[in-house]
């Protein structure tokens, strides 16, 4: 119920204090992130409050109870310092301005909240995960309006994170965006954030983290957590089970999030990185991470460290670096009460808890580097971990003891699960002890046995001897040892406390019935009895062996419920050796100071006779035992003390556990206090305890499944009989262990000041709160029988006729006088004779005169209860009375009809029933009770009002229920419910659901239309094989050839072709899916590294002939595969792809559509091909060549080329028709774009030997700007320079190459090896000349004009609206408009120096228009690589390589470029070749 806050640092944190306030479980908290407001934070819990809190005071500031149901997330905003904002269970969520106690309530939507998170970068956006998977974000000024809705997980949401930094222009420049932000310091404004958009993460129980994007409502990444196997063993079956996926984007990495996973480790996700695994374990070493889930993750800056938090199911807190990803520091808590500590006599200062949260925490108290070196044990523990005992001998072995009843023996040093006893205890094992065999176990050689054996004592009263050999075998029961040993015939008592001595020479049994027995090893011989206790012995502790007196070994120390310890000294019973047992009725010492129950005791190894013991009091006494001298009084804990332990190495420090979840190590000597609090403060903290006084609890029954009160006989019987032992039965476990009532069972909740802690641990000076704080919930004892008493107590029924009651119960001289006047009245000569109409104060006598009186006591009667607010009474005297009628009239026009009235209103007849059913259908309506009142409409055979009702307030699903139970199928009101909620489903994003409602409806086209509108491959497969059921098949079809399409860009080519295969109308579809699989197969072979991507491609396994060209492949698996033989076939399916159109590429065609394009293009060739169209087929292949070349992708078109025609395209010249100017045009097209391809080839592949190794730095410039065709807009440029700009270029170019002369041979010594490779990039350099077109190089020269024109056309309009606009503004104005709107510099240079009106660039462009028109519109239409690009390409591609242009194409070029030169591309395609 409390906050512990903790100052966080890289070494041990400090405890800053403790919030406390709530009283029932917190759940949820916020720091206030705000600048100048950090000392705030707020808090929630399932008491129902939110609370604000100050922290440097650790008051609550203010709090409110606007929520009606479980609170479920909480948040602070960043943006807005007073704002906290919170969600419950029902979806409501809650704003609260605290300084100006404004608040505002939301509905979004009507699912339950699981957490929350307010935008860092906008104060009125608010994301919300709900349990059933969907994330929305509502705008808190728009009345919550919910702004977006995203869909995408299946499980409930366990966490978001929005992105710490503003903008969505791609995640691995988030780092440079932020740094710039820092370095700035200004603040990202709103507008900015909403304008920029903004990630958001959510972590879901589904396994998977999705980061969406704010601007485009949808999912841009998603994260599936990897399976990790622990290091030294194998995964829990039911680990992928248990998962709490938290996500954490820190402030100062914006392109990473932490997460949790499924066994507790923490993941760091790099979404910058590419390819799948993005993911880095936190913690380089065994034992760092978490052992279960983790909740909970934050980061914070201290001492210059960026450091993250974590908490986990194990309730360890861990530290990490982020720097290393290594843990810091753990900070342990708890989770339950501490019933158990005990230190190992073998590992030096090892201490073991036994905590309530089914958990063993083992503590080296003396670790030098970690100060918190703990380890956690939960494997195997289902219950509370209430007793604990280490082997004597063995290291690292301890037996436990639970709740449940279980026995146990872990082994500290391995990871392995416990061994379990097989035979389990019926109650709470309370005592465990190690000691020599008893019999049977005793019997047998010493090999035979083992030396020591486990003994546990449970809340039945039997104590069982277990074989640490073989701990599946029987346990003993050693009272049958007893029994027979000391030949005793009587019942024995309960045992509730076992102690062996240190030398294992004698067992002390303690009693239920107060009494301890001392018996002699190994058969158990009673040697005496101690009657000295009146209660339940609660504690036995043997002094130690190592004394300086011998004879203080045979001191035993016993504490019960009541609060004296006992000492006994039995070294005069044991050395007398008795022959019958001895009773001991006085003690050798008498502790007296506690005020309650003693729960355990301690002796002290470093003293002789110095005792500790706790108590439920609350406090911790050190006593001198041999002077009964209290020394010191510890009262550091908060509640009722279960434990205590003297360090065994530590002479100065004791070791306590308490209720209060807590683990204390105090020193004595630095305590305030001698004794435990006396008088009338003990007296009231005891009564506060017990919610109930044990007097009352004695007269009570005892209550089924309830705790034994003192009047029990049972095995546990007795005044207090166990309550240790018994009242956490009843107790809930892990979130546990509380109740109610347990607060006001606690001391109080001020640490006490004047109990200062040992200075090594003490958190801060003034606050003496020990470091070492294992948090934890129940209470131990009394609280039950507080709640049986209130649960036996049956509230008494309200009297019907409470003033004839009350009337009957005055004083006797009234009562006299009451039977006097009745008398009178019933015996008077006229028998009829009623009591006076006035007589008010004697109404109360109708009930013994007539029925006029009764009457007017029943008018009474019901006035009075209708006064005082109870109108069912005053209903039921109208029914007694037989007004029937009446009493639904009022009832109706109260709004008080209830189901026994209308039950009844059939005894007024059918018109009333009637009446009174409607009446109370519409009270039900205002009520919101709306599917009940359409019952009780049914019950009046009005179904279409009882549907229409439901239908109105959106209960669709009942309201067709009904109409398809009543109605006749052919009703149309069925068919308009069906249509209603499938739109309805429809807009709310359930498609699934919404396409059951439009077929229920008889419309599988809007299904099968509504359930494709997801666009995955799914949903479209699904739609499509609905309507091909339905009988659609023309949607059919366009379904599956959308999914075959989703499928491809997932590179699924064998799920494409088997959802077209269903289609027949798609053969022509799967044609061209075969040649798209073919071609990216071939694609990727030729280049494994430009086409690698994360996705692997499914490909199908055909047998394909690999010594073939491209074309004869693709035609063999049409025939083998498809059975496309014949050219009527091909023709067909010719006809039917030619009608479909695919818009033109572009640069931002993604790449797989583009190669689909191409596809598409290439199969049409193919099938003219196939057919003999050869004019048809030129132009296809011309299509798919251009594409390439279209979108701005020069390497795909050359592959494509290559890929096609790897001899050339000259085999097509031959086949086509002379006089079809067209086709040959078509072709000359073709041939020059081959031919370009081969152009650039030569330009990029240089000789290996070639001389431009020599010049590095030349040829990375010239290839780097030469490749850009393959990125940029454009494939090259298409100008000139002017003639000193070449001439400069060549001077440049002649200081990296060497001259040649006139014959072109350098003047340096050819390499005769590389003849025959220059020879031959020579001839292909020929090949080249179809690109020096002079047709196509006037053409392009008159476009560039015309679009030179029309764009100083643009620049001129441009310039007068920006003039027109500085004359209407002012001067001032005028000034930075003229700033703003300065033209670029070329601009600017370009008007100074050609100024043109527009007559004349109107005039200019006529006459370009004309020169246009008198082209050929073939050689317009077809699109031809651009000459002049060409010219100046194959004029400097020979010279530097030793290639010699031929002197016609040399001549030609310089022709061409001289004659077209006229244009600026010129300078630019200069410049971008040879700069």
């Amino acid at each position: 119920n409390n906050i512990c806050l903790l100052e966080v640092r890289s070494g041990v944190p400090a405890f800053h204090g403790e919030l406390v306030g709530h009283t029932e479980r917190v759940s949820g908290f916020s720091f206030c992130h705000y600048p100048g407001q950090t000392n705030y934070c707020a808090s929630s819990s399932d008491d129902g409050v939110v609370k604000i809190w100050d922290l440097q005071t650790l008051a609550t500031v203010t709090e409110h109870t606007l929520h009606r149901n479980t609170i479920s997330a909480l948040h602070w905003s960043p943006q807005v310092k007073d704002l906290v904002v919170s969600g419950d269970e029902k979806g409501i969520v809650i704003c609260y301005w605290y300084n100006r106690s404004d608040s505002q309530q939301f509905f979004p939507e009507p699912r339950t909240i699981f957490c929350l998170a307010c935008s860092p970068h906008h104060e009125n956006l608010v994301a919300i995960g709900y349990k059933d998977g969907i994330v929305v974000i509502i705008d808190i000024s728009r009345k919550g309006e919910v702004v977006h809705r995203l869909r995408g997980h299946d499980d409930e949401i366990h966490s978001l994170a929005w992105c710490p930094v503003v903008g969505e222009e791609g995640l691995c420049n988030r780092q440079e965006e932020s740094q710039e932000d820092a370095v700035n310091g200004c603040p990202l404004e709103e507008v900015a954030a909403v304008t920029k958009g903004c990630y958001l993460a959510s972590g879901s129980k589904d396994q998977t983290i999705r980061v969406w994007s704010y601007t485009r409502s949808r999912a841009v990444m998603t994260l599936k957590l990897p399976f990790l196997k622990r290091r030294g063993g194998s995964t829990e079956s039911a680990v992928k089970e248990r998962l709490w996926l938290t996500v954490h984007w820190p402030r100062t990495q914006p392109t990473q999030i932490f997460s949790s996973c499924f066994g507790g480790e923490l993941l760091q996700w790099d979404l910058a990185q590419p390819g799948k695994r993005k993911w880095v374990i936190l913690g380089s070493s065994e034992g760092q991470n978490h052992s279960r889930i983790v909740f909970n993750l934050c980061s914070l800056q201290a001492e210059g460290r960026e450091l993250l938090l974590s908490i986990s199911m194990d309730r360890d807190v861990k530290c990490w670096d982020l720097a290393t990803l290594n843990c810091c520091w753990t900070m342990p808590s708890l989770g339950g009460f501490v019933y158990s500590l005990a230190f190992s006599p073998v590992d030096t200062g090892c201490l073991a808890i036994g905590v309530g949260d089914s958990m063993i925490r083992v503590w080296k108290t003396l670790s030098i580097n970690n100060h918190y070196d703990v380890k956690t044990f939960w494997q195997g523990i289902k219950s509370k971990v209430t007793a604990l005992s280490w082997h004597p001998t063995k290291e690292g072995c301890l037996a436990f003891g639970t709740d449940d009843g279980k026995v146990g023996v872990y082994d500290t040093y391995s990871n392995k699960p416990p061994q379990i006893s097989s035979s389990y205890h019926k109650k709470t094992v309370y005592a465990l002890a190690w000691g020599p065999p008893v019999p049977p176990l005793s019997f047998g050689g010493d090999g035979d046995r083992p030396s020591v054996t486990l003994y546990s004592c449970a809340g039945e009263g039997i104590v069982f001897q277990h074989n640490p050999w073989k701990l599946t075998g029987e346990a003993h029961d050693i009272n049958k040892v007893i029994r027979e040993t000391n030949s005793i015939k009587h019942k024995l008592p309960a045992h509730t406390e076992i102690s062996w001595k240190p030398d294992g020479s004698l067992l002390a049994i303690g009693n239920e019935d107060g009494s301890i027995e001392i018996f002699q090893a190994p058969e158990l011989k009673l040697l005496c009895t101690i009657q000295q206790h009146q209660k339940l012995i609660n504690a036995i502790r043997w002094h130690h062996d190592h004394a300086a007196q011998p004879e203080l070994s045979y001191m035993i120390a016993s504490g019960s419920n009541n609060a004296v310890i006992y000492v006994h000294n039995i070294k005069n019973v044991i050395e007398n050796s008795p022959e019958r047992p001895v009773t001991i009725t006085e003690p050798f010492r008498t502790l007296a100071g506690h005020t309650a129950k003693i729960t355990s005791l301690s002796w002290s190894p470093h003293h002789d006779g110095r005792l500790v013991s706790v108590s439920y009091d609350g406090t911790a006494e050190v006593w001198d035992v041999l002077k009964e001298e209290p020394l010191h009084n510890y009262r550091g804990h908060r509640g009722r003390l279960l434990c205590v332990q003297w360090s065994p190495v530590e002479a100065d420090f004791i070791y306590t556990g308490a209720d209060d979840f807590c683990v204390h190590k105090w020193m004595p000597a630095k305590q305030e206090y001698s004794r435990p609090p006396q008088g009338k403060k003990s007296i009231e903290l005891e009564k506060k305890r017990s919610l109930a006084l044990k007097t009352k609890a004695k007269k009570k029954k005892k209550p089924l499944g309830k705790v034994p009160s003192t009047q029990d006989t049972s095995v546990n019987g007795g005044e207090d009989a166990t309550e240790a032992l018994l009242e956490e039965n009843g107790l809930s476990d892990q979130e546990g262990e509380k109740e109610q009532e347990e607060p006001a069972e606690r001391l109080s909740t001020e640490v006490y000041k004047d109990s200062p802690t040992c200075p090594p641990f003490a958190c801060t000076p003034d606050i003496p709160k020990p470091p070492v704080s294992f948090r934890t919930p129940p209470v131990r004892k009394d609280h039950i029988k507080s709640g049986s008493d209130s649960s036996m107590k049956r509230k008494k029924p309200r009297s019907i006729l409470p003033l004839s009651t009350s009337m009957d119960h005055r004083s006797k001289e009234e009562l006299h006088q009451d039977c006097m006047r009745l008398a009178t009245c019933l015996h008077s000569k006229d028998q009829e004779e009623d009591l006076p109409s006035n007589s008010g104060d004697h109404v109360h006598l109708g009930l013994f005169t007539n029925r006029p009186t009764l009457y007017r006591l029943v008018e009474a009667e019901g006035k009075s209860h209708l006064e005082n607010g109870h109108p069912e009474l005053f209903q039921q005297l109208m029914v007694w009375k037989g007004d029937l009628k009446g009493a639904l009239q009022s009832a109706a026009e109260r709004g008080e009809l209830t189901d026994q009235l209308v039950a009844f209103a059939p005894m007024a007849g059918y018109q009333a029933w009637v009446w009174t059913v409607e009446a109370f259908a519409k009270q039900l309506c205002f009520q919101e009770q709306h599917v009940k009142a359409a019952s009780y409409l049914l019950s009046l055979h009005k179904v279409y009002e009882a549907v229409e009702l439901l239908k109105s307030h959106g209960f669709f699903r009942e309201a067709i229920a009904i109409a398809k139970a009543r109605l006749r199928p052919e009703d149309p009101v069925l068919k308009d419910l069906y249509t209603s909620w499938a739109v309805v489903l429809e807009k709310d994003g359930h498609y699934s659901l919404a396409a059951k409602g439009y077929l229920g409806a008889a419309s599988p086209y809007d299904a099968a239309k509504v359930l494709s509108k997801k666009g995955d491959h799914t949903s479209l497969k699904a739609a499509a094989e609905l309507a091909l059921i339905a009988g659609e098949k023309d949607l059919s079809v366009t379904f599956s050839f959308r999914c075959a399409q989703e499928l491809l860009s997932a590179k699924n080519w064998v799920g494409a072709q088997e959802v077209l295969q269903k289609h027949e109308s798609l053969l022509g579809h799967r044609l061209v899916f075969c040649l798209n699989e073919l071609l990216h197969k071939c694609l990727s072979e030729r280049n494994p590294v430009q086409n690698r991507s994360p996705s692997t491609p499914c490909y199908h396994s055909w047998v394909v002939r690999q010594d073939g060209s491209f074309i004869e492949m693709v035609i063999t698996v049409w025939q083998s595969i498809f059975g496309v033989h014949s050219a009527g076939q091909a023709q067909s399916i010719f006809d039917q792809l030619r009608t479909i159109q695919y818009p033109p590429a572009t640069c931002n065609t993604p790449p797989q559509q583009l190669l689909f394009y191409i596809s598409h293009e290439l199969t049409l060739a193919l099938l003219t091909h196939h057919t003999a169209l050869w004019e048809e087929a030129v132009k296809a292949f011309l299509r798919a060549v251009t594409r390439g070349y279209d979108a701005g992708n020069f390497t795909l078109m050359q592959e494509i080329c290559n890929i096609i025609f790897p001899t050339g395209c000259d085999h097509l010249r031959e086949k086509l028709d002379s006089s079809d100017a067209q086709s040959l045009a078509a072709y000359r097209s073709l041939q020059a774009f081959v031919a370009y391809g081969q152009l650039y080839h030569l330009w990029w592949n240089l000789p290996g030997d070639s001389l431009v190794s020599e010049h590095p730095r030349l040829t990375s410039e010239v290839c780097d700007k030469e490749q850009s065709p393959l990125y940029g807009q454009s494939n090259g440029a298409s100008a000139f320079k002017s003639a000193e700009d070449v001439q400069d270029t060549e001077a440049r170019t002649d200081e990296f190459f060497p001259k040649r002369d006139n014959n072109g041979a350098s003047s340096e010594t050819d390499s005769s090896p590389n003849s025959n490779l220059l020879k031959e990039r020579q001839a292909k350099l020929r090949t080249c000349g179809v690109l020096l077109s002079e047709e196509h190089a006037a053409v392009q020269s008159v476009q560039r004009d015309i679009s030179r024109i029309q764009q100083t056309l643009a620049d001129m309009i441009h310039q007068h609206q920006k003039n027109n606009l500085q004359q209407s503004t002012t001067d001032e104005q005028d000034s930075v408009e003229t700033q703003h709107s300065q033209p670029s510099p070329n601009q600017n240079m370009n008007k100074v120096s050609e100024p043109f009106s527009l007559p004349d660039l109107m005039k200019q462009l006529t006459e370009a228009n004309q020169k246009l028109a008198e082209f050929s519109t073939h050689i317009k239409d077809l699109p031809f690589p651009d000459v002049l690009e060409c010219c100046l390409v194959m004029l400097h591609v020979g010279a530097p390589w030793g290639v010699d242009l031929d002197p016609e194409l040399q001549e030609q070029c310089l022709h061409l470029l001289q004659k077209y030169k006229g244009t600026d591309m010129y300078k630019e395609a200069c410049r971008k070749f040879f700069t």
